[in-house]
């Protein structure tokens, strides 16, 4: 039976990530505390004020590839999130303090390439609406059969966390996720539609320790399978708890 292996959320989007045992989801909206701050670049052309705008505006692991080596840890009690990075220790911060953009920018300095945009401001959403890379309030699933497939094809096994999802599922076949577009599914209490796959980029190609591009992930899925896609964005239909170790039933 297909079960809940993992559960993960990023708040700042593409600075780290934060291993979860529970979450509720709330219909219409990201998985809490998700990619609910993103920082926007000298480059950035939209305005984050007026409502979701794609992830080009953000600094992301596509330009900026050490940002994969941060892992983040989010304190909902107090609002403070503290990041950490094998190369730059740890920080500390409140993401919603007046001095939070120079705050992060300044410690983020040293993974930023001289040839690309610089950081300038961490932005928040509103109403629960995360920055995600879908035009709608998503949530990622992954497959880990789909993962141990990959890692097979390259010979050697890599890391889940270049993913980046969300909700990651045990005991399927194989990329039997992208069978699951337009259908719905039960994790715990909650519902969700399959709405998309994934298409993936080049921040999958770094390490999550390192932060450096040891892996062509992207080639692999091309030649294994003829598409850059790992994963599936769902929409949270109906609310609700779920943990690690709920069953997953396609309804």
């Amino acid at each position: 039976m297909a079960a809940v292996a993992a559960l993960w959320r990023h708040p700042i989007k593409s600075h780290g990530r934060e291993p979860l045992t529970g979450v509720t989801l709330t219909a219409g909206q990201a998985l809490p505390w998700d990619r609910t701050w993103a920082v926007t670049h000298d480059a950035t052309r939209d305005d984050p004020e007026s409502g979701w705008i794609s992830c080009q505006n953000f600094m992301i692991g596509t330009r900026t590839p050490g940002l994969a080596g941060i892992n983040a840890r989010l304190d909902e009690a107090t609002g403070q999130i503290t990041l950490t990075h094998q190369d730059l220790g740890s920080l500390t911060f409140d993401p919603d303090a007046p001095d939070a953009s120079s705050t992060l920018t300044a410690w983020t300095a040293p993974l930023c390439p001289a040839d690309r945009a610089r950081p300038v401001a961490i932005v928040r959403t509103k109403g629960g609406r995360g920055w995600t890379d879908t035009d709608f309030p998503s949530v990622t699933i992954m497959n880990r059969a789909s993962h141990r497939a990959v890692s097979q094809r390259l010979g050697r096994p890599i890391e889940e966390e270049r993913w980046r999802g969300n909700i990651w599922v045990d005991g399927l076949a194989p990329w039997e996720e992208r069978e699951w577009i337009g259908k719905s599914i039960r994790i715990g209490a909650a519902a969700l539609t399959i709405r998309e796959e994934v298409v993936r980029c080049l921040h999958t190609a770094a390490n999550p320790v390192t932060g450096k591009r040891d892996t062509d992930t992207l080639g692999t899925l091309e030649d294994g399978w003829g598409h850059r896609n790992f994963g599936v964005y769902a929409e949270v239909t109906t609310g609700g708890d779920i943990r690690v170790g709920d069953p997953l039933e396609v309804l």
